[in-house]
């Protein structure tokens, strides 16, 4: 597989004039410019974040529609089901719902239906084998409040309506070709042509919030609920968790900054057993939490348990009354997500091996399918592939039908996946049984007898909208440092910018070391740690390079070689004492 290209960062003279006028550091100024595009952006939203930058819910479509109608069934006393998926933004939906319902409207636990599909039981949104089990029930919900899902699920929710049930969606997924679906009492989702909401980009537990939000207002114009009931703010927490781990926009979108901003906040407070718990696992008694512990640490123990299980214990996690309880459910999703680790870790080495064939023969749309793969990790493994690559991936298992295979996408910038997906299907509609999903990120499902076809047509598809381009993996570099410039200070400086995430990243910079040591760390010995210098000026820094030899990977540098590296700034704490280090993205022996 190709070496990435560092590539350094086109500068947005507008944003760069406008961020010195603020008075912002240069270093700052140069950041931000690099990552906005255009002439229309709000700065001050982006520096800084603030709940004033959020528009008013009453904007979004349908949204007044659907809180008329959930205040009615709150007052009324009738059943109200929460349907969710099993992802981390599923699972925050999920509880910004029942806790507003629950704690702010008084609705009794007991008439809230709980529903969350099982990934690989039932698979993705409001899917056939859910809908079953509803059916099933003695005594069913007049209401459905769906979240991060029921856009594409037409075929579904008919059996809803026809069973005398009042569904309203709420979601943030790109809605099909033929449009919202028509069976639902209401749909709320930001992405519809008619919609007013100015920010597309927010996550499914952000329109869960809105929606909740404007029911309050409802009740309260009813004379129903007091003036002085409590606004949802004290909710974000759970919003700006799974913002963060659905990877929606950081960078222009003032609304996802302001949630994610204070729902660190909330979180630092530390006031929850959930948080608590979190904090005690990983050890940070003494250290405040980052988007990155929110994506990288907390996230993924919580994704973990909807791959490889049934979700309901992140649901327990999340709304555990006791700190021992939340320990006891974090205990399953920490145990889960080491599974998912060594799952995840076999079927990336397999894939890799796959799509080396596919890299020889020029391929821009890689796809695989892995025999022995667990269908709820093929997300991740496509992630690593598209990272290592530079190009869309999709990976492919068995599915639940035999003649069918589950997939999940993920792509690059330039690459709308659903858009291209949709493309396949009307190309060829035998292709793909179902599929959704944003611009970065789409699932699906095909049939099986058509997996060359499907692969042939997937890779024309990508060449065909890249106009014979050839992608390759991309490192952005935002600034060249000296070694005299890596700082406690200089880390502090950048922590103005926080949070950080997708289309905001992490500032990343490059810089020439020798390498002084090397020696292979981490429980599966994936994980390089260096110690680097310049020897002229007699400065030297640690650095960590995680995954550095993960899935056979190897490196083409020693002790005593000159290497380029691509990092980013970062503190080690250790036995009460901080310093600087590096954390590396990519290095290579200068030549």
């Amino acid at each position: 597989m190709s070496r990435p290209v560092f590539q350094h960062r086109t500068l947005n003279p507008s944003v760069l004039d406008q961020a010195e006028k603020m008075g912002l550091d240069p270093l700052l100024a140069t950041i931000i410019a690099g990552r906005i595009e255009g002439d229309t952006f709000n700065l001050d939203g982006i520096v800084t974040p603030a709940l004033k930058h959020i528009p008013p819910p009453a904007l979004l479509k349908d949204c007044e529609k659907a809180a008329v109608r959930i205040a009615q069934a709150i007052s009324r006393g009738e059943r109200i089901g929460v349907l969710t998926d099993y992802d981390v933004d599923g699972i925050t939906s999920h509880v910004v719902l029942y806790r507003a319902l629950t704690e702010l409207f008084a609705v009794p636990p007991n008439n809230i239906h709980s529903l969350i599909g099982h990934r690989i039981n039932d698979g993705y949104g409001v899917s056939a084998g859910l809908i079953s089990r509803i059916l099933e029930q003695d005594v069913l919900p007049d209401v459905i409040i769906t979240a991060d899902c029921g856009s594409s699920d037409e075929a579904r929710l008919v059996l809803l309506k026809q069973a005398g049930i009042d569904v309203i969606v709420t979601d943030h997924h790109a809605l099909p070709e033929e449009g919202a679906p028509v069976s639902a009492y209401a749909v709320v989702n930001p992405t519809q042509h008619d919609c007013d909401y100015p920010d597309a980009t927010i996550a499914g537990c952000m329109v869960s919030w809105l929606v909740m939000a404007q029911v309050r207002d409802q009740l309260i114009k009813q004379g129903k609920l007091r003036k002085e009931t409590p606004k949802l703010g004290f909710l974000l927490s759970y919003v700006a968790l799974g913002t963060v781990a659905d990877c929606v926009s950081l960078g222009e979108s003032a609304v996802n900054r302001a949630v994610v901003h204070t729902g660190l906040s909330l979180i630092n407070r530390f006031e929850l057993p959930c948080w608590r718990a979190i904090r005690k696992l990983l050890r940070k008694d003494t250290e405040f939490f980052d988007a990155g512990t929110l994506g990288f640490q907390l996230g993924p123990r919580i994704n973990a348990r909807g791959r490889l299980d049934d979700p309901y214990a992140a649901l327990h996690y999340m709304l555990s009354p006791t700190d021992h309880q939340a320990e006891h459910y974090l205990a399953i999703l920490d145990q889960d997500n080491e599974d998912r680790k060594a799952i995840e870790q076999e079927m990336t080495q397999d894939a890799y091996r796959m799509v080396e064939g596919q890299l020889t023969q020029n391929y821009q749309g890689l796809s695989v399918f892995l025999e022995n793969g667990h269908a709820g990790v093929q997300g991740i493994v496509a992630s690593r592939i598209t990272q290592k690559t530079g190009k869309p991936s999709i990976v492919m298992c068995p599915a639940l039908n035999p003649d069918h295979l589950s997939g999940s996408a993920r792509s690059v910038d330039g690459i709308h996946i659903r858009d291209i997906l949709q493309q396949i299907h009307e190309s060829d509609e035998e292709l793909l049984v179902k599929f959704g999903g944003h611009r970065g990120a789409a699932g699906l499902t095909l049939n099986k007898r058509k997996l060359k076809e499907f692969s042939e047509a997937f890779n024309a598809a990508v060449k065909a909208e890249l106009n014979n381009l050839t992608l390759q993996p991309v490192v952005k570099i935002d600034s060249v440092l000296q070694i005299e410039a890596i700082t406690e200070k200089e880390w502090a400086t950048l922590q103005q910018l926080q949070p950080f995430g997708r289309e905001f990243e992490v500032p990343c910079f490059s810089s020439t070391f020798l390498v002084e040591g090397l020696r292979v760390v981490g429980a599966d010995q994936s994980h390089l740690q260096l110690l680097l210098s310049d020897p002229i000026k007699k400065i030297s820094v640690k650095g960590i390079w995680f995954k550095a030899l993960a899935g056979g990977q190897v490196i083409d540098f020693k002790e005593g070689d000159q290497v380029n590296l691509a990092y980013q700034l970062d503190i080690n704490e250790f036995r009460g004492r901080r310093s600087i280090q590096l954390i590396i993205e990519y290095a290579y022996r200068e030549i």
